[in-house]
């Protein structure tokens, strides 16, 4: 916008500038032209007193040299009353050019050698026509032109470049507001809920930055309540969780009296966890800052070992691969924690007992993919399962548990994607990048180079299931 209200600003500055200089310059040339041959009049009119009065040359002369131009001037006087022809002076115009004055007794300007001659005709007392010549030079002619024209044009450039500073001054008065209007907006788009824009420029511009602030504030309210609607539902689960630690509590000994409690203890901290989280001013999905994370290989042992007491008990069984070294990952170790409750949960509330499952971690250079997989019977349809609110269509399925998954991969610029596992029922595999927020397929020139390693990573990743 700025550059494009430059342009237009030079183009008709130029075209304004252009109509008025082009012919105030030609004025300035006839003007420049009218005064030499005005004071060649005024020569040869200094002249004509004398000539009316006598002929003699020697008188003739020196009122030729008192006028100042006796090296321009000349003096024709034709032969009359038994006097002969006088020329005084040097004759540049041409003789029929002479006698055609003498003839029509006006006077007439001629080009000659060098510029131009003015042929002014004087009655002699001896009522002939006598003819001064005054010369004129272009140099006399064009006297102050080249001057005037270099002073119109320095006018012109300083007009065309004011108008074009003026524009420019305007542009940065319309531009500004816009670009900063839209640095607010991405910066509202990327989760600083502070990102405010300052109302001024332009009355379209100020009312717009107005709306956007209004905006901006709207959706700060609208998390805040939307966070307190969330701690005070989840506060509201302590009573029904305090009264089963106390049945827990009284289930004396045993195993599944500790699994019980350890089940209820796991509960609470999460209701505790939820409701701190809500009431945070901006929640985190994804670890920051330099080495945060945790070890997926160990979150993976860990979940599996609270999981396996359960699947012995409903007689399955189960396989943990790739768990054995460390694998970091730019994940908070809740966040994995809990996505990974979110999938083994769903294996053991939607396939009969006695189904099998597996997870398995699988390291790249740029990616890991963590995988659990099941031998139940499937779902239906992957796509809207992955819907929030729609779930795999079976009963008590609400999709909730995948969109935590879903958001975990995403935080990092992963993706989760479902499919069919070799055990012969559902997969679900989620994608974690390791170099944080920055989704594969943004990631401009780079992105070929990236796709080759996930190319690689999934072939990896492929040739592990067949064998």
């Amino acid at each position: 916008m700025r550059w494009a209200l430059v342009k237009v600003s030079l183009a008709v500055t130029t075209m304004v500038v252009l109509a008025f200089a082009v012919p105030l310059g030609l004025v300035i040339r006839e003007m420049a032209r009218d005064r030499a041959f005005s004071n060649a009049e005024r020569e040869a009119a200094a002249v004509a007193p004398a000539l009316s009065i006598t002929t003699d040359r020697d008188q003739l002369e020196r009122v030729v040299a008192s006028a100042g131009s006796d090296a321009g001037m000349a003096v024709h006087i034709p032969t009359g009353d038994g006097q002969e022809a006088l020329e005084l002076g040097r004759q540049r115009a041409a003789d029929e050019d002479i006698a055609a004055v003498r003839k029509l007794g006006r006077a007439s300007t001629t080009a000659v050698a060098g510029g131009s001659t003015l042929l002014q005709p004087v009655a002699l007392s001896t009522g002939e026509i006598a003819v001064v010549e005054v010369y004129v030079p272009e140099a006399e002619v064009t006297n102050g032109v080249g001057t005037a024209w270099a002073v119109l044009a320095g006018v012109g450039v300083a007009l065309v470049l004011g108008s074009v500073a003026v524009a420019d001054r305007l542009g940065v008065r319309m531009v500004r507001p816009a670009k900063r209007l839209v640095e607010g907006a991405r910066d509202l788009g990327e989760g600083r809920l502070g990102a405010r824009v300052p109302e001024e420029g332009p009355t379209e511009l100020r009312l717009a930055a107005v709306a956007f602030n209004s905006m901006a504030d709207q959706v700060v309210q609208l998390l805040a309540n939307e966070r307190e609607l969330a701690a005070d539902l989840s506060h509201r689960l302590r009573t029904p969780l305090t009264v089963l630690r106390l049945n827990a509590a009284s289930l004396g000994e045993g195993p599944a009296a500790e699994q019980t409690r350890t089940a209820v203890e796991q509960l609470e901290r999460e209701v505790d966890t939820i409701i701190r989280t809500a009431r945070e001013a901006k929640p985190q999905t994804a670890a920051a800052g330099p080495g945060a994370g945790c070890d997926a290989a160990e979150v993976v042992r860990e979940r599996m070992a609270f999981w396996s007491a359960l699947a012995e008990d409903e007689g399955r069984k189960w396989r943990v691969s790739g768990a054995d070294r460390p694998v970091r990952i730019p994940v908070a170790r809740a966040d994995l924690a809990a996505a990974l409750d979110a999938l083994l949960g769903n294996v053991f509330r939607h396939t009969p007992e006695g189904t099998a499952f597996a997870v398995d971690v699988h390291n790249g250079e740029d990616a890991v993919i963590v995988l659990v997989s099941d031998a139940g019977p499937g779902i239906p349809d992957p796509r809207a399962a992955m819907a929030r609110g729609r779930g795999s269509g079976t009963d008590g399925s609400t999709g909730l548990g995948l969109d935590i998954v879903r958001r975990l991969a995403e935080s990092t610029g992963g993706d989760v994607r479902i499919g069919s596992s070799v055990l012969g029922g559902t997969e679900v595999r989620i994608w974690i990048q390791l170099d944080g927020r920055a989704p594969v397929s943004r990631r401009g020139h780079r992105g070929p180079v990236r796709r080759r390693r996930r190319g690689r990573l999934v072939a990896a990743y492929n040739r592990s299931r067949s064998v």
